[in-house]
């Protein structure tokens, strides 16, 4: 247990069961008490930065995790997570910058359960959906035991990685305009690689038009060049009253540079992200012109999550109570560490590995209630009443899962390592879609990481696996 007491990184841990009682808990809680729902910040930021307690909302799903429209708004709770925008037909149909930036953000295992409010409140200028939404004109509802208060997204984030959030209050939902026939937008963003990547500049636009093609209103809003998210305020004044030809473009790209004081890091330099705010802005407006901004967007995501739920186990009162690999355990003296840990340490399923701690590796792949996870990034009661599969669970008693003998069959293992997370991606992938692209595969398995450099095998060894499952469903068929 030394182990144990070395990774503990919270004291108390609350998760309360109604929206009421998490903000009973925040109003008493102390000044260095945090909220987490999906964990993909929080939990990267604790092992530095310990939190004597822990308030958990992911409890509170009934309340918090909806998405819902009228006329001329679209609504989403707290704990609607990128994944379920992806997934929204309302939000496919009218939202079209905020799916965009909302498939950049990490990998399929970070979007099961990062939630988009979480991103708003970490309030980085890098992130991906916080761009977006000012762009869409989003609003943001705060609730505490006091009342309800409304705002702008633009005026919720007052600088680096701080908000108007009060003590005691939360985020209950975001709402957004939706774009409808005569509102056109898009999200753009360059990053170092395809994936995992933080934003070197993100730029989301979105523009009205009248009857005669004529722009009546424009909203730009630029990433990664200040403290903040900065609107581009007189490019977008540009615009008005001038159909979208070239030179209405080019104007356009030149004054959102004259809007930004960038800075230089490891990322890139003040004067390479001024050249590539002109050329992303001028590359927004060119496909909003040209009606082709949707091109880039698949129809179908990839999610790597098939929900389900575990058995149910009452309230959390300190032992976690779940179903692993098909058997009921209960986990005591875990609640301070992540899933990963405790699977290792608590329940002895040492098949996934620890590789980066912080989400960018997806050596600890296991599936929580059907979604891939990154099981480091997972508070471990997290697991109370839910389903988890790891790798050990995954064959079907002596006989290997297709993934796991193709694997073997193609020469894709190699030192082992990643092998476990790899094996889970592309085996939640298949049960999401039985018959990948080769791009779906490599979309899938764009949250893990090959130490050996492998790849090519690996992606193989999937297809392989999807054409023998595709054989044995035309074999059940005929029987």
């Amino acid at each position: 247990m030394a182990d144990l007491e070395r990774e503990k990184m919270v004291e108390l841990y609350r998760r309360p069961v109604s929206l009421a009682d998490a903000l009973n808990d925040l109003a008493h809680a102390g000044p260095d008490a945090r909220i987490v729902a999906g964990g993909t910040d929080v939990m990267v930021e604790l092992p530095k930065k310990p939190a004597r307690e822990l308030i958990d909302l992911t409890a509170l799903e009934p309340e918090l995790r909806f998405i819902s429209e009228d006329a001329e708004r679209i609504t989403f709770g707290a704990l609607t997570t990128h994944n379920d925008v992806l997934s929204s037909p309302a939000l496919r149909r009218d939202a079209l910058p905020l799916l965009q930036a909302s498939i950049e953000v990490g990998a399929p295992q970070i979007r099961t359960r990062a939630t988009v409010a979480g991103n708003l409140v970490t309030a980085s200028p890098a992130n991906d959906t916080i761009v977006a939404l000012v762009a869409l004109d989003a609003e943001v509802e705060l609730v505490s035991a006091a009342g309800i208060r409304r705002m702008s997204v633009e005026s919720f984030c007052t600088g680096f990685r701080t908000t108007a959030l009060e003590r005691g209050e939360l985020v209950r939902a975001i709402s957004i305009r939706r774009l409808g026939p005569s509102r056109r937008g898009i999200y753009l963003k360059l990053g170092l690689r395809q994936a995992q990547a933080i934003s070197v500049i993100s730029v989301a636009v979105v523009v009205e038009f009248d009857a005669s093609a004529r722009v009546t209103d424009a909203r730009i809003s630029l990433g990664c060049v200040a403290p903040t998210i900065i609107r581009a305020r007189d490019a977008e004044a540009s615009l008005v009253g001038r159909t979208l030809d070239r030179a209405a473009r080019l104007d356009a790209a030149t004054l959102a540079v004259a809007a930004i004081a960038p800075i230089d890091d490891v990322r890139g330099s003040a004067d390479y992200r001024r050249v590539t705010v002109a050329a992303l802005v001028e590359r927004a407006l060119d496909a909003i012109a040209d009606g082709t901004e949707a091109n880039a967007m698949p129809e179908q995501p990839v999610l790597l999550e098939t929900p389900e739920r575990g058995p149910a186990a009452g309230p959390f009162t300190g032992t976690i109570v779940t179903t692993i690999n098909g058997r009921r355990h209960e986990l005591a003296d875990v609640q301070h560490l992540s899933l990963l840990d405790a699977l290792r340490d608590g329940a002895g399923l040492t098949g996934a590995k620890e590789g980066c701690a912080e989400g960018e590796c997806g050596a600890c792949t296991v599936w929580l209630d059907g979604r891939a996870v990154m099981s480091c990034l997972v508070p471990a009661p997290q697991a109370h009443g839910a389903s988890i599969t790891t790798i050990e669970g995954l064959a079907n008693g002596g006989e290997l899962h297709p993934v796991q003998q193709a694997f073997i069959d193609h020469a894709a293992v190699q030192c082992g390592f990643c092998i476990p997370g790899m094996i889970m991606a592309g085996a939640k992938l298949l049960d999401e879609c039985a018959d990948p692209t080769t791009d779906e595969i490599r979309r899938a398995i764009s949250g893990n990481i090959c130490r050996c450099t492998g790849y090519t095998k690996i992606v193989n060894a999937i297809e392989s696996a999807a054409d023998v499952e595709a054989e044995a469903d035309v074999v059940e068929v005929g029987s």
